[in-house]
């Protein structure tokens, strides 16, 4: 019997050593094709690019993959405890493999033929996640185990665990629970709760097959088998367990965790970053960091918005966007289920009217339930006939609503409006004058809508925002604020043509001779074309060049006086920084910085200032664009400027602004600064035919929406003042330094020459200024005196 035991022993021994020489054979064997799991050690994971402002709102995130590394340090005990008990619960303990498990799949695979995987280790998972494929083949297998080995004698165990839980993929491209709690809750992972993280914990066997969103039914099944194991395991009490197997399985698909609205600037940041790390920009965790600040860009968000939508209150109602029903009403839930799959363009909501009494209408608004829709939200709702034509004005609800419209409202303080998606667009642009930091960017009504950027792609023609520069220019050609220049008709026979061309002011009124600084501030055209023509068109070429405009396609006409040219609107501001900060021409950029997901500064702005004009000349055009808010006097007659909207909104002495509106009022714009911000909005249509129109006398709005034209004054205006009211409360008003070579001299409004009494004070490069004394009589008047608003 000793005998057999013996050989028995030898025999296993024999065994055991074959088993090792057979192993260390297969190892060398395959040893060439393991990869070196050092690299894990100095792992980058895939993270997305995300896009903040100034203040560390999150504005977008580009990138396929879902990831928000976390330490194991900074993930909840409970949501470990889950996945410890689900996928290895002797993590721990084990070398990186189970031996029992690696029988149970040999055995599995010998009695049946099938392939199928065993109970792998959390080591073994991130051998495969980070090194192999996921085909179920024994060579797969067999690597995986060696890798496994290896990782265990490099990493220690809370490592391995961090690999882990930032890198399993969770379904809905997120990977890693840092992701997944976003993605299926909302929620950072400290805020989870037992249930949720359960849920998360059961995702890895199966993230599509389990998933809470797409398959609530299986994915409880699954959180019930995890909370179990925890509670076998002594990870959960009873009463936790009952809790959450009693929890809803309340997963819903959260996008990025966007606090600040800015798509068009977020793309503009996204182009950059992917020109300087291409691709890799997707994968590598950079944290852009753009120049706006929250505050200023929620202020032109609603400025613009707010602009177009009080536009299309003055052109009237288009009518609903369908009649869902004629005589068979459709249920509640029906029309909550219609309405669920309509989209809303923020302040729109899409709502159905349930019922119309004489003047009010009851509502069912998506996700608000039904509300009651008052006079004060209907009234306004005057028939669409064209741009320039509306229909009478409304005397009972039925005559703008029906049952069965589908409308468009929005909230008007603790009542609702009723509203319409604008056909009419606009944008509005922002900038640090004295860096070219872009401070707000909103280049259209929604970007969802239409992904166009105006602000930074739309080409209008400039209109009357181009003449400060051609005033510019004139001031370096011998010509002084106080220069009188005739403002008469102009009848210029074109021999080519065969026709006369003759430009108009508008309105169509003229003062005779008017120091230049009231005519830009009054914005009068004759005058412009008259400036141009003593400067000379090279010369005002010359100069919208050094201010940044692209004069490569722009005609060399006298018609370039008056605005025919066209810019964008970043480029119009980028003109007006200029003139804010004394001269120097500056390049615009929206980003501040850039970091890689360890913090580390890959690239950081550094401003540019080439000087174009010099500080008197630009100080020069300032002024007159402070008389055109704040306006002057000439002759003891008070004249208003073009912008003076702004001065009274603003109650601001250092404001300075140019209203434009282009031939037919196709294009609305002001822009305007003061040293501390510089801002250009313009309105339009899309299609460039088509002009802004007028409006119909309409009781229901306010003084300044009244009867009358589009134009710069009453539709741009008012959006840069709103945003210029948050833009500047932390600016302080302050008066602008006098540069070095600008004398003062008092004058004779009239005349323009030195005064012998009662005068005002000019400002005039040394040696410029007058002489003589002059008359106030001595003024001509050319047609009346008007002081109606400039309406080109």
């Amino acid at each position: 019997m000793l005998k057999w035991l013996n050989r028995l022993f030898l025999f296993g021994l024999f065994l055991a050593l074959s088993g090792i020489v057979a192993v260390f054979g297969l190892y060398q064997q395959i040893k060439p094709e393991l990869p070196d799991v050092s690299a894990l050690k100095d792992i980058r994971l895939e993270t997305p690019m995300r896009i903040f402002s100034q203040d560390g709102e999150l504005i977008s995130q580009y990138g396929e993959q879902r990831r928000y590394p976390l330490t194991v340090a900074q993930m909840p005990p409970l949501l470990i405890d889950a996945f410890l008990a689900t996928e290895d619960d002797r993590f721990y303990e084990h070398p990186g493999i189970d031996p029992i498990g690696i029988s149970r799949a040999a055995f599995v695979w010998l009695s049946t033929g099938e392939k199928r995987q065993g109970a792998s280790t959390i080591t073994q998972q991130v051998a495969r996640n980070f090194f192999l494929t996921r085909e179920k083949t024994v060579i797969r297998k067999i690597k995986e185990i060696f890798i496994a080995l290896h990782i265990e004698s490099l990493l220690d165990k809370d490592e391995i665990l961090e690999l882990y839980l930032n890198k399993i993929p969770l379904g809905h491209r997120s990977h890693g629970v840092g992701a997944a709690a976003q993605v299926y809750y909302g929620k950072e992972v400290g805020d989870l709760t037992l249930a949720e993280m359960a849920m998360i914990a059961g995702l890895p066997k199966g993230p599509s097959i389990f998933n809470p969103i797409s398959n609530p039914r299986r994915a409880a099944e699954r959180r019930a088998i995890v909370l179990g194991r925890m509670l076998d395991t002594g990870k959960i009490t009873r009463t936790q367990y009952d809790e959450a197997m009693a929890a809803p399985v309340a997963a819903r698909y959260h996008g990025a965790e966007i606090t600040l609205t800015a798509p068009y600037l977020a793309e503009m940041a996204h182009q950059f970053a992917l020109s300087m790390f291409g691709k890799e920009a997707y994968t590598r965790g950079l944290s852009v960091y753009t120049t706006v600040q929250s505050d200023e860009q929620n202020a032109a968000n609603t400025a613009l918005v707010e602009g177009l939508l009080a536009y299309d209150l003055r052109h009237g109602y288009r009518g609903p966007t369908a009649s869902l029903w004629q005589n068979s009403p459709w249920d509640r839930e029906q029309i909550e289920q219609h309405l669920e799959q309509q989209p809303s363009y923020w302040p729109l909501e899409p709502a159905v009217v349930t019922a119309v009494a004489e003047r009010s209408a009851t509502l069912i608004i998506k996700n608000r339930g039904e509300v009651q829709l008052g006079w004060d939200g209907i009234k306004w709702a005057r028939r669409y006939l064209s741009d320039k034509r509306q229909g009478h004005a409304l005397r009972q609800a039925k005559e703008a609503l029906s049952p069965g419209d589908q409308i468009w409202v929005r909230p008007q303080g603790e009542h609702w409006m009723l509203a319409q998606l604008p056909e009419v667009n606009g944008a509005l642009v922002a900038l640090e004058p004295s860096s070219g930091a872009v401070t707000a960017l909103v280049g259209g009504f929604n970007f969802t809508l239409n992904k166009f950027n105006r602000a930074q792609q739309a080409e209008r023609q400039m209109g009357s925002n181009i003449k400060p520069f051609i005033y510019s220019a004139a001031l370096d050609s011998g010509f002084t604020l106080a220069s009188l220049i005739n403002d008469a008709p102009i009848n210029h026979w074109d021999a080519g043509s065969g026709n006369a061309w003759k430009p108009r002011n508008s309105p169509n009124v003229y003062d005779g001779p008017i120091r230049i600084r009231e005519a830009l501030a009054r914005s009068k055209n004759v005058v412009s074309i008259r400036l141009l023509r003593d400067t000379g068109i090279p010369v005002a070429m010359q100069r919208l060049n050094a201010f940044g405009f692209d004069t490569a396609n722009i005609s060399a006409t006298e018609s370039l006086a008056l605005g025919s040219p066209s810019a964008t609107p970043l480029q119009m501001a980028t003109g007006y920084a200029a003139l804010a900060n004394g001269g120097a021409r500056v390049t615009p950029f929206v980003v501040q910085r850039i970091e890689d997901a360890q913090g580390t500064l890959l690239y950081e702005a550094k401003p540019r200032r080439v000087p174009v004009i010099s500080a008197e000349n630009a100080f020069l055009v300032s002024q007159a664009l402070n008389s055109a808010i704040l306006g002057g006097t000439s002759n003891g007659r008070r004249w208003n400027g073009t912008g003076w909207r702004a001065g009274r909104a603003l109650q601001r002495q250092d404001i300075a602004g140019k209203t434009g509106t282009t031939n037919d009022s196709r294009d609305a714009w002001f822009s305007g600064f003061t040293p501390d911000r510089v801002a250009t909005a313009w309105v339009g249509f899309d299609d460039f035919g088509r002009p802004l129109g007028r409006t119909a006398h309409n009781p229901n709005l306010g003084a300044d929406q009244t009867a009358g034209g589009e134009f710069g004054g009453s539709t741009a205006l008012p959006i840069w003042v709103s945003y210029m009211k948050v833009a500047l409360k932390d600016y302080p008003e302050q008066a602008r330094p006098v540069p070095e070579h600008l004398v003062t001299a008092t004058i004779d409004t009239g005349s323009g020459l030195l005064s012998h009494g009662e005068g005002m004070t000019e400002y005039f490069i040394e040696g410029t200024e007058p002489r003589r004394y002059g008359r106030p009589e001595s003024r001509q008047q050319f047609g009346g005196t008007s002081i109606t608003d400039e309406l080109f």
